[in-house]
């Protein structure tokens, strides 16, 4: 998914500007509890990829069976992973998730839902929620 030759396209030597819904505090705050603590959590989620198949093996084929809106970002990588797009609106989504009432695709956000576009998230979340 990364190109080898360029990475995520970003030199080391150029300096980064801040997403508008990331700020410098939120930078600062997240450092320092690396810093402490280390990001091995993070990594471990990943390193845990074949166990966490092993432990969920016995809901292999089961189906969330309750109302679901599901909200990405056209902009999110693994919205874009081979095959992904096809399965949210394909009919394999649905058949997985019966209850499926309605995908939201979120124009200029990525991965991030809640933090890049909160109000827009949280009307969706408060919209759907008022429903039952």
């Amino acid at each position: 998914m990364i190109p080898k030759a360029t990475g995520f396209g970003i030199s080391p030597d150029n300096p980064i500007t801040l997403p508008s819904w990331l700020t410098q505090e939120d930078v600062d705050y997240f450092t320092g509890k690396f810093e402490k603590g280390g990001f091995t959590g993070g990594l471990n989620y990943y390193r845990a990829f074949d166990l966490t198949w092993e432990l969920t093996a016995p809901w292999t084929n089961a189906q969330v069976n309750v109302p679901v809106k599901f909200i990405v970002g056209d902009l999110d990588l693994v919205y874009h992973f081979p095959g992904a797009k096809q399965y949210i609106h394909g009919s394999a989504f649905k058949k997985n998730v019966p209850l499926l009432e309605e995908v939201i695709i979120l124009e200029g956000v990525a991965h991030f839902t809640q933090q890049e576009s909160p109000t827009e998230v949280s009307k969706h979340i408060l919209d759907y929620i008022q429903k039952f």
